[in-house]
């Protein structure tokens, strides 16, 4: 087999803020709004509304760009939740749209 070479973040990170946090009996949406980001790479969602205290810290994030809601999930696969995103501030997400992953590389807790 070949050695792939993939490149990605050629044009630099994006940097996305949120403009809005919706929660529900289901999961916690950060949107991002909409841009053009390649469909694979790293970016940096600068959460600027955090979310609502109270809300259930099992509930799973998922994060909406360009209308398209997807699960962010940490490194094994199992999904971001709330627990994992408190606060505001910047995290940092790969994102490989033609495998399916949209993975939270930094965390908010320790």
């Amino acid at each position: 087999m070949g050695c792939v070479n993939v490149t990605t973040n050629v044009s630099g990170i994006p940097y996305l803020t949120s403009t809005n946090v919706t929660v529900s009996d289901t999961a916690v949406d950060i949107a991002l709004g909409f841009r053009r980001i390649q469909p694979v790479g790293l970016f940096v969602v600068r959460v600027a509304n955090a979310i609502p205290t109270g809300t259930t810290a099992t509930l799973p994030i998922t994060l909406t760009l360009n209308g398209t809601a997807r699960a962010l999930t940490l490194f094994d696969g199992t999904p971001a939740t709330v627990a994992d995103v408190t606060g505001t501030g910047a995290l940092l997400v790969f994102n490989d749209r033609f495998n399916g992953i949209l993975q939270l590389m930094s965390r908010t807790t320790v």
